[in-house]
């Protein structure tokens, strides 16, 4: 029974439309921004690029390191995201296919936002444990439909294909980096299938 001195509880508000679209436009600008002159980008630079004033950047990311973090949980976000999506609309060794191609632009922006995070009091290693488990998941889901589909073989290990797109992307990245992260892809995807 409430007493008149019981608060109501109200449930957490859903942000605004247009705040969610702004936020949203302020990540897409900023990952451009870090993608093409890295983490030291002008802040109130991706506020005008994003169509937005300086306060409502910095409303939503209160510092250069948030941004960056919300940066890369975004990217990390998409590409779990895209798992549900792709085994929803592709047979099974397409989806696996279009994912490990957007696994490589996650990559290519890791690589642009890791040595920001590095910066980070305590480093990245907290947020890179807490988003690993999302792609692994996804990966895992595409790899066991493409291999129950007949398309795979049965020995094909996840980790094992993500382990070969992360150690194309150790090698110093030069002009052609992604097109050869795209080949080997295509690479992974033969040497995977199942011989009928």
């Amino acid at each position: 029974m409430a007493t008149k001195h019981s608060k109501s509880v109200r449930p957490a508000r859903k942000p605004r439309a247009d705040a969610q679209r702004n936020r949203e436009r302020i990540l897409e600008v900023a990952k451009d921004a870090f993608t093409r002159e890295g983490a030291n980008v002008s802040l109130d630079e991706v506020a005008k690029q994003a169509g937005v004033g300086p306060g409502t950047l910095y409303r939503h990311f209160p510092t250069r390191d948030a941004l960056l973090e919300a940066v890369y949980r975004s990217e990390v976000a998409k590409l779990a995201g895209a798992e549900s999506e792709f085994a929803k609309t592709m047979p099974p060794i397409e989806a696996l296919r279009a994912w490990m191609l957007l696994f490589v632009d996650y990559i290519a922006a890791k690589q642009i936002i890791a040595p920001a995070l590095n910066t980070m009091v305590g480093g990245p290693s907290k947020i890179f444990q807490a988003t690993g488990g999302q792609v692994k998941d996804a990966i895992g889901a595409l790899v066991k439909r493409a291999v129950e589909s007949g398309d795979l073989r049965t020995d094909t290990e996840p980790l094992d294909l993500l382990r070969a797109l992360v150690g194309v992307s150790n090698v110093p990245m030069g002009g052609d980096w992604k097109q050869s992260a795209r080949r080997l892809v295509e690479i992974l995807i033969l040497g995977s299938k199942a011989v009928g």
